[in-house]
């Protein structure tokens, strides 16, 4: 009809859409994750290269170092029926455990201490964390000439006169474990100060006035709280403990069956050499220290997850 209107839609402008404007190409997720994929890719590449090329050398054949040809898994074979290979896994895992135990009883009581309020906490806390920030080697050297016979600052205090704690099989394993104790513990300390401080304190509001005493507060609060930052920090050190090397090879130099998975591996690479069993056992270490990280990372995760759900 002639003069009638006709009714129309609004148009919008081209590549919008009902609800907005439309996305073209590629996503701001997609986007981030092609930015980050180089850095990636070159994390990967920088961690896994020493890890292939070590397996590639460890199925050679070698007189010195000269490449004698292909000799499949005749490494590996030797490498597990060399004694030094089993007395070497034997003190690294007694050291392992023991050290990483005690570092974690010490830890936690300092990682409770540092926490508290109380006049002249910054002063202990740089205290405890002292040990942690002197290099290992530093910190070894020092309790070699303290534990040794001459000069021998513990005999002095102690009054044990010229007793020999680095020439006694039994005592020179105790004496690397302290040493590692003394060293390390502060950093256990240090990651579960930080998982303290994440827990609310009006849940321990809340317990003291529902009547919980100190030890309840502990265990059925602090405890299952600080799992998360229990579960790194012994991940941390255990890895790092599976890999010692400077403490014993500065202390004791592998005496009295005191040579770790790493020294052995050290042996065979540089002073033998031979690079084909010095890479085998590099991996069977690798091998270990892997599957060991993949329990307590995998623990975590569940750890995380249960938390999330919790939550």
């Amino acid at each position: 009809m002639a003069g009638a209107k006709v009714a129309t839609e609004p148009r919008t402008p081209s590549g919008t859409g009902p609800g907005g404007p439309r996305t073209k190409g590629m996503s701001e997720k997609g986007l981030g994750r092609l930015f980050v994929a180089p850095a990636i890719l070159l994390m990967i590449g920088v961690a896994l290269f020493p890890v292939i090329y070590a397996f590639v050398i460890s199925l050679r054949a070698y007189t010195g170092r000269l490449y004698e040809g292909y000799a499949g898994l005749e490494n590996y074979r030797e490498a597990l029926t060399d004694d030094k290979f089993w007395a070497s896994l034997e003190f690294t895992l007694v050291f392992t455990v023991t050290s990483v135990a005690a570092e974690f009883v010490i830890g936690l009581g300092f990682a409770l201490l540092m926490n508290q309020a109380f006049r002249g906490r910054g002063i202990t806390r740089a205290a405890i964390l002292v040990p942690w920030v002197i290099p290992t080697v530093i910190a070894a050297q020092m309790w070699y000439f303290m534990f040794n016979v001459n000069p021998g600052s513990v005999n002095a205090l102690l009054g044990l006169g010229d007793f020999n704690w680095l020439g006694e099989a039994g005592w020179v394993k105790a004496v690397l474990i302290f040493a590692d104790v003394w060293k390390t513990a502060p950093f256990v300390a240090l990651l579960l100060l930080a998982g303290l401080q994440t827990i609310p304190t009006d849940i321990y509001e809340s317990a003291r006035v529902d009547g919980a005493n100190t030890w309840q507060r502990f265990w059925h609060i602090t405890l299952p709280l600080l799992r998360p930052a229990i579960l790194v920090a012994l991940l941390f050190r255990t890895v790092e403990a599976l890999r010692v090397y400077d403490l014993p090879q500065v202390m004791t130099r592998g005496s009295f069956d005191t040579e770790s998975l790493s020294m052995v591996v050290q042996q065979y690479v540089v002073q033998t050499p031979d690079p084909g069993l010095g890479s085998a056992l590099s991996t069977l270490t690798f091998g270990i220290i892997l599957g060991i990280g993949v329990i307590f990372v995998s623990l975590l995760g569940r750890e995380l997850t249960i938390g999330r759900t919790d939550g």
